[in-house]
C-alpha cells in the first residue's frame, strides 16, 4: 500500500473523530444527549482518535492481532467500540422498559383505588 493512501486514510480518521467529538458536544450542550451517554462517545472518539495519531501504535496493534493492512484495525476498533455501546444501550432499554412496566402497574392499581372510593363515596350519597 502506497505511504500516501495510507496517509490520506489517516487524515480522513483523525477529522471523522474530532468531528464525531464536536457532534458528542455539541449533543450534550443542547441537552439532546446525557452527559453520560455522551461520554460513553466521546471515550470510544478519543480511542479512535489516539490510534489515528499514533500510527506506530496503530501498527503493532494491527500486527498483534494479525492484521496486514493497519486502518483496517482502525475499523475493527470502531467497530468494537459500536459493539460496546449497543450493548450497553441494550442494557439501558432492558431496565428502562422492566421500569416502565412497574410504573404502568402501579398507575393501574392507582386507578382501581380511586375508582373503589369514588364509587364508596357515591353510594354514601344515596
Amino acid at each position: 500500500m502506497k505511504e500516501v493512501e495510507i496517509f490520506r486514510i489517516q487524515i480522513i480518521a483523525i477529522a471523522v473523530s474530532l468531528a464525531l467529538i464536536f457532534f458528542i458536544i455539541n449533543l450534550i450542550k443542547k441537552r439532546k444527549l446525557k452527559e453520560k451517554y455522551g461520554l460513553l462517545w466521546i471515550l470510544a472518539s478519543f480511542s479512535i482518535l489516539f490510534l489515528s495519531i499514533r500510527r506506530d501504535l496503530l501498527e503493532k496493534t494491527a500486527y498483534f492481532i494479525g492484521i496486514d493492512y493497519p486502518p483496517a484495525a482502525l475499523f475493527l476498533a470502531a467497530l468494537f467500540f459500536g459493539f460496546l455501546l449497543f450493548l450497553y444501550f441494550s442494557i439501558v432499554i432492558s431496565d428502562l422498559s422492566e421500569k416502565t412496566k412497574k410504573l404502568a402497574q402501579e398507575i393501574g392499581f392507582l386507578k382501581f383505588e380511586l375508582e373503589k372510593k369514588k364509587s364508596r363515596k357515591r353510594k354514601r350519597k344515596k
